[in-house]
């Protein structure tokens, strides 16, 4: 006979690897491993680039290409060279036609990549966070368990036990078949958001969750805890950007424990 159900039902689970290292952690000497092993790899490439050749040389030259390629592309973008700059306040003789009297403004290539820089890190959402490491939440703490079933026997049914933000037209499924019940009070819908420079907190609307550090799964139901990236409606606060265009959404970060204080306290990031 083959394998039994029973040594099916032993072996690892799901997210195994992910679950256990939230409940346990990682090696104490992870860091300097990895370290380690990032600095071998170019020895270890390099090697590799010896020995190959055929077919398969050229299919791994061609990605190596595209990659360094990639690389000095990048490099070049954080490289803030003035790429134009003008011939100096020279004033030339005779008079200038209208379409060339502002041809000397030409050095706006700093402004122009710092803006460009900027729009990229807010697609990405990549920003100096304040809060840069959190503590990680287990399953266990984040989801209780709700019995179900005629005999409740059934045990796939969970409960969200954090603060979570729905949508406006949000609508539950039917509570039969309702995996994942978020209560209805815990909630929220606006966050108390404080501005760096400003020193200022405003009451503003959530308009979203952007990413929670702790798995993609709760950015994807909305739960908000200690770090979490929310969209919030700045309209109020008549912020605008340097074309004059009114902002209207913006990103902060949770700085507190919402659901032991029974408010959002986040900073806006900017």
């Amino acid at each position: 006979g083959g394998p039994s159900f029973l040594s099916f039902c032993k072996m690892p689970q799901n997210e195994y690897i992910e679950e256990f290292r939230k409940k346990h952690g990682r090696r104490f000497d992870h860091e300097e491993r990895t370290r380690k092993k990032e600095a071998r790899e170019v020895h270890k490439r390099s090697e590799f680039e010896k020995k190959v050749h055929g077919l398969r040389a050229k299919l791994y030259h061609k990605q190596r290409h595209a990659e360094k390629i990639q690389m000095k592309k990048t490099l070049k973008m954080h490289e803030e060279k003035d790429s134009k700059t003008k011939d100096g306040d020279v004033v030339k003789e005779g008079a200038v036609p209208a379409y060339l009297l502002d041809r000397q403004n030409a050095s706006r290539a700093k402004i122009l990549s710092n803006s460009v820089k900027q729009k990229r890190k807010e697609r990405a959402g990549k920003y100096e966070v304040p809060l840069p490491k959190v503590r990680p939440i287990s399953e266990d703490e984040m989801f209780k368990v709700i019995k179900s079933g005629k005999r409740q026997k059934k045990a796939w049914k969970r409960m969200v036990t954090k603060v979570t933000y729905v949508g406006e037209s949000f609508t539950r499924k039917p509570p039969k078949y309702e995996r994942f019940i978020r209560p209805m009070a815990l909630r929220f819908k606006k966050a108390h958001v404080t501005h760096p420079e400003l020193k200022s907190t405003f009451c503003l609307d959530i308009m979203g969750v952007k990413k929670n550090p702790q798995s993609p799964t709760y950015t994807q139901l909305g739960v908000i805890t200690k770090g979490t990236i929310i969209e919030v409606n700045v309209a109020d606060l008549g912020l605008v950007t340097p074309t004059g265009k009114v902002v209207f959404g913006k990103y902060a970060q949770v700085t507190n424990n919402p659901e032991n204080d029974g408010c959002i306290n986040a900073v806006l990031l900017v």
